[in-house]
Formats: C-alpha cells, sequence, structure tokens
C-alpha cells in the first residue's frame, strides 16, 4: 500500500519507541520522513538508513522541538531539502514521575515544556507552509492519562490535556484552509523503555486492558497513517484513544 505516496511528514522524537514505529509505517507507505531526535545520533543514523532503504526520502535533524528558535530553523533546513510538509506529527515527550507534594517545580516545568510548548513551536513553525499549500494534517501525541489523569502523573497529564485543547483549537483555526488537525491517544504500549520494568507489574497492566494485550508502536502508527492519509480528509478536532478499551 503507498496511501502517503508522495507526501512529506515531520515525526518529531522519533529515534525510538512509538516515533519509530510511526517513521517507519509511513516509508512503507511511500513517505518521505523527517524526524528529529535530542540525542542518540547513532540511532538516527541507522533509522535514516533504513527508511532509505525502503526507497524513499529520510533524513534525521537533531532538533529540539521544545525551543521555539530551534523549531523555525528546523523548518527553514527541511524546506531546502524537501518540496512540501503535508503531515506533521508532534511526538516528542518526556515523564517525570512523582506524587504532587514531592513534585519539583522544575519537573513541572521540564514536561510541560517539552510536551506541550514543542507543539506550539513546531506547529506555529509549520503554519505558514500548510498555510502557503492549503492543505496538511498535524497529529499530536496525547495519552490515556490526558483524557482521564493518573496518581502521580500530574505534570504528564496537564501536558497531554493540553495538547488536547490546542488541537481543537488549531482544527477551528485551520480548517477553513483545509488543514486538518487531530490526537492520538495511546494506552499502555510496549516499547524498550516498558521492557525495563517489572514483568508482574506489566502483566497486571495487560490484564486491566479488555484486549487483554500491550499495544505496540504499529497500532499508533496504523492510526497515525489513516489520520495522514486521504482516508480522512473529512476528520479534523477529534481525539482517537489507541488504547485497547482501557477507555472503555
Amino acid at each position: 500500500m503507498n496511501l502517503l505516496q508522495g507526501k512529506t511528514a515531520i515525526i518529531t522524537g522519533a529515534s525510538r519507541g512509538i516515533g519509530k514505529g510511526i517513521a517507519r509505517i509511513f516509508a512503507q507507505n511511500g513517505a518521505n520522513v523527517v524526524f528529529t531526535y535530542s540525542s542518540s545520533v547513532e540511532a538516527a543514523n541507522e533509522l535514516e538508513k533504513e527508511l532509505t532503504d525502503l526507497g524513499v526520502k529520510a533524513k534525521g535533524y537533531q532538533s529540539n522541538a521544545a525551543n521555539f528558535e530551534e523549531a523555525q530553523e528546523l523548518i527553514k533546513n527541511v524546506l531546502e531539502n524537501f518540496d512540501s510538509i503535508d503531515i506533521l506529527i508532534n511526538n516528542a515527550g518526556i515523564t517525570k514521575d512523582n506524587l504532587l507534594m514531592r513534585m519539583s517545580e522544575e519537573d513541572f516545568d521540564k514536561v510541560i515544556e517539552v510536551n506541550l510548548k514543542s507543539v506550539f513551536n513546531m506547529t506555529k513553525a509549520v503554519q505558514k507552509t500548510m498555510l502557503k499549500q492549503r492543505k496538511g494534517s498535524i497529529i499530536n501525541m496525547s495519552s490515556v492519562v490526558g483524557v482521564k489523569g493518573n496518581a502521580g502523573q500530574a505534570n504528564y497529564a496537564a501536558s497531554k490535556a493540553g495538547i488536547i485543547g490546542f488541537s481543537k483549537s488549531v482544527a477551528l483555526e485551520l480548517g477553513s484552509r483545509n488543514i486538518r488537525s487531530n490526537v492520538v491517544a495511546p494506552g499502555f504500549i510496549e516499547t524498550e523503555m516498558t521492557g525495563k520494568l517489572d514483568e508482574k507489574v506489566v502483566e497486571g497492566w495487560r490484564n486491566a486492558i479488555p484486549l487483554k494485550r500491550g499495544g505496540t508502536p504499529e497500532d499508533i502508527a496504523n492510526a497515525c497513517l489513516f489520520l495522514a492519509s486521504d482516508l480522512s480528509t473529512y476528520v479534523t478536532g477529534q481525539v482517537l484513544n489507541v488504547d485497547g478499551g482501557m477507555l472503555t
């Protein structure tokens, strides 16, 4: 299938986990892929080669989406190498979990900056290009935690809930120019990070999910594929929960 043939996608934070899964599925569907990473140069080089081997144009940029100037600079550089920017996936994110009584101001601010401010920075940076093209699909990665909250994650939940409000507002502002803005809210996704957790804890989580398994990066990537492609041209301002039924 080539649902994204000829389109260019930018994916932030894609050297591992969900971002990497999205990059792979998008390249397999014919998209040229631009991705950002923060520090893992080796992993980024490997991914760039893997994507290029699929026959698409791919380029990784070391860039911090939480920095306004760096986001602007990134888009400038991308437009020198690629003809268009059709899809933006704001995926970069961190956690600094703690109960509110123990959470430092620094840990609150950092999570808001990386998870939420980066979405503002990147959307603002691509907006002019998408307006000129009169088309575009923006997909912002939230979380079930942004929909229902979670003890010990007040900072993360606030950042992910903020993404939902931001995305719906952008959908209202840019809809008349054929620019769509949607949210994917993953549930418990099994990645390198969750692989380090105690197996009994993970098993407990799986059993609490109606589909009785954790999700894979591919599960999230396929939802993004739908929202990025022309299959969803009449879908905007929506939150798609990809969580195995956790929020049912």
